[in-house]
């Protein structure tokens, strides 16, 4: 098995946090998005929209990282990550979905502008671009924290791929200033702090 990312990905950082999870260990192949790689004609081959990452196993292939964990939960031995009851694995499939709709796209708006753009591109940022994701994200994270003031995680009472899912934005979110968008909500901290901690989370996050 290959997975072909950057460890700085978001989307790379949730496979790698599954397979940790799972106690797997794939071949990691660097595609290094710093100098465009990924948008190589030797790598659009294998993936048709010049993103990370890439899954190769024993022949068969795949891309979309949220495909790919849910891919390598139903292959991998060992304890799942998906729940075994019909309402849990639909707030599950719920969670990520909130994720992908409605926090990822007005996080990153935050994360792009504050992080990549301002610290570490030296540019300004476009504050109503930023205010713009604090809103989204806000409105996002009050809806997770009534659902975690009740449970210990986002699809139930165990750790899913729903908690993976958020897990890489979250971690980019409190390098900014905006941080506090996960601290102001007692619940959300509580479980930030459950997830941020997890050994699989720690190997992936270095």
């Amino acid at each position: 098995m290959k997975v072909y990312g950057h460890p700085g990905s978001t989307c790379t950082r949730k496979v790698l946090t599954t397979l940790a999870e799972r106690n797997h260990e794939a071949e990691f192949v660097l595609v290094d998005i710093t100098k465009g790689d990924q948008k190589s004609p030797q790598y659009i081959q294998k993936h048709p929209f010049g993103v990370v990452p890439y899954l190769e196993d024993d022949g068969f292939t795949m891309y979309e990282s949220r495909a790919i964990i849910r891919y390598l939960d139903a292959k991998l031995p060992g304890r799942k990550l998906t729940p075994s009851d019909a309402p849990s694995i639909g707030r599950m499939e719920q969670w990520i979905s909130i994720e992908q709709s409605y926090f990822t796209p007005n996080c990153m708006a935050i994360v792009m502008e504050m992080v990549f753009k301002g610290m570490m591109g030296g540019g300004q940022p476009d504050m109503d671009k930023v205010n713009k994701g604090r809103d989204g994200s806000a409105r996002a994270l009050d809806v997770a924290d009534r659902a975690l003031a009740t449970q210990g995680y986002l699809a139930g009472d165990n750790f899913s791929l729903a908690d993976i899912s958020w897990m890489p934005y979250l971690q980019y979110l409190s390098l900014t200033p905006f941080g506090t968008l996960i601290t102001e909500r007692p619940h959300v901290k509580a479980w930030w702090q459950r997830v941020s901690t997890r050994p699989s989370w720690k190997k992936v996050n270095v």
